[in-house]
């Protein structure tokens, strides 16, 4: 790997870091559920590419497994979540 993908990578990484940081922050005084709910939206997309920067860094094909996995748990559960918040019940009798 060149210097230069190297360091874009290191660089996306702390980004997506700082990131995750600003949407756990947001979960945690989201002032609506709403909010917590994007924030957590957020947090595991960043989480996701945060997996995917780790896998071009390193070169293991493990770490996009886990990125898929992320993003595949991600959906499935904001998803749930939105339904709650809309019918106040995830599975309907």
């Amino acid at each position: 790997m060149n210097t230069l993908l190297f360091w874009a990578a290191w660089f996306a990484l702390l980004c997506f870091v700082a990131s995750m940081g600003f949407a756990a922050f947001r979960m945690l005084r989201g002032p609506t559920a709403q909010d917590r709910v994007l924030a957590l939206d957020a947090f595991y997309i960043n989480g996701m590419l945060a997996m995917l920067a780790l896998g071009v860094r390193s070169g293991a094909e493990v770490y996009f497994d886990v990125a898929l996995l992320i993003g595949l748990f991600g959906f499935v559960g904001s998803t749930a979540m939105a339904k709650f918040l809309l019918r106040g019940e995830v599975i309907e009798p």
